[in-house]
């Protein structure tokens, strides 16, 4: 097999059928990936939204994946799956040129005699890996990163530079952490004592299971007492907080700025879309979904789908109704005496009707 597999061989390792276009032969070797729109003839692309239908009739792409319902209409050639997207997810694994590392340390990186590097890791320029920390084998640990005392970097993870692991975490096998991310720095805790904050000392640490993915800037506590938890194939997007002691279940994803106060549980398979706030102390159930810029003030105790907030309007518009929402209190209370003065007066009038006027 040649750098990059044929379409033929593209076919067979994404399960595909190969439906070739006249004059296109399955040893073609495509260069890459994109989009309808953009590719090229030497690239492949994706169908997984009808929305970009209108887009398959006028690609210029030497292949594309598509589902059997849009097979027919592909002009080109068709590598048909039943899922589109996700045999694209496979495919960028193909044509992925992140950068490779032989293993090694690099002459700048600064190594305690006690911490433990696997001979088949890298540790880049810069790095600083202290006391009793442990690598293991074929982890990638890129310029300028920081892996506190007593900390452990999982088989095969990736630290993107500058990433920060505080002492006392734990990141398992398979994950990626991406450039100026934060592991383990201090919870957010003072105790208010006399007009002035005392702080707690955070005592846990942070635990990462596998094939955990955090982008960058994203800021991870450490527990006040016991870890804050990870759980295994979770995404977690740029710029996300996750205090102190929180906890979320295998597979949940959560998108750029969203953010988790102290001792929030997250259940399994959720997913936490951008902006969103989630307060301390409460519990999501598995499966749930919470939609962009929602405040999740109290627990969700059933699998679904939980929105708050207004949707954007004209500025003229959103003012005037911004002065409603602060009315709505006296509005309620005022249909609430309505409500009461009219039932009154139903019943009153009920009342005085004579018997045999009542049919």
């Amino acid at each position: 097999m040649s750098e990059q597999p044929t379409l033929a061989q593209l076919a067979e390792i994404l399960g595909a059928e190969l439906r070739l276009a006249a004059g296109v032969s399955g040893e073609l070797v495509p260069a890459g990936l994109s989009t309808l729109q953009d590719a090229s003839q030497y690239e492949v692309s994706f169908l997984a939204s009808a929305n970009y239908r209108r887009f398959l009739t006028s690609t210029r792409a030497c292949a594309v994946l598509v589902s059997p319902e849009h097979a027919e209409s592909c002009p080109v050639t068709a590598l048909v799956v039943a899922n589109p997207y996700h045999a694209f997810a496979r495919a960028t694994a193909i044509y992925d040129r992140t950068p490779q590392y032989a293993a090694g340390i690099d002459t700048s990186a600064s190594v305690h005699p006690s911490a433990e590097v696997h001979s088949t890791a890298f540790i880049g320029p810069g790095v600083v890996i202290e006391a009793h920390a442990k690598v293991a084998e074929y982890a990638v640990i890129g310029p300028g990163c920081v892996v506190g005392e007593g900390s452990e970097i999982g088989a095969r993870s990736r630290l993107y530079p500058n990433v920060v692991i505080y002492h006392g975490c734990f990141i398992g096998a398979d994950c990626s952490v991406h450039s100026n991310t934060v592991i383990g720095a201090d919870g957010f805790g003072f105790a208010p004592s006399e007009g002035r904050w005392v702080k707690i000392h955070q005592l846990g640490g942070v635990e990462i299971a596998d094939e955990v993915e955090i982008g960058a800037c994203t800021c991870i506590d450490r527990g006040a007492l016991g870890n804050t938890l990870i759980g295994r194939g979770v995404k977690i997007d740029n710029m996300v907080q996750i205090a102190h002691n929180v906890q979320i279940g295998d597979y949940t994803a959560m998108a750029a700025c969203s953010a988790v106060a102290g001792s929030a549980v997250i259940g399994k398979h959720c997913t936490i879309a951008g902006g969103a706030g989630i307060v301390g102390h409460v519990t999501i159930a598995d499966h749930s979904h919470v939609s962009a810029r929602t405040l999740v003030t109290k627990s969700i105790d059933e699998a679904g789908s939980y929105s708050s907030g207004t949707p954007f309007s004209d500025t003229r518009s959103w003012r005037r109704n911004a002065v409603r929402f602060g009315q709505l209190d006296q509005m309620a209370r005022r249909l609430s005496e309505l409500e009461k003065t009219l039932a009154g007066s139903l019943d009153q009038k009920a009342g005085s009707t004579p018997p045999g006027d009542r049919n």
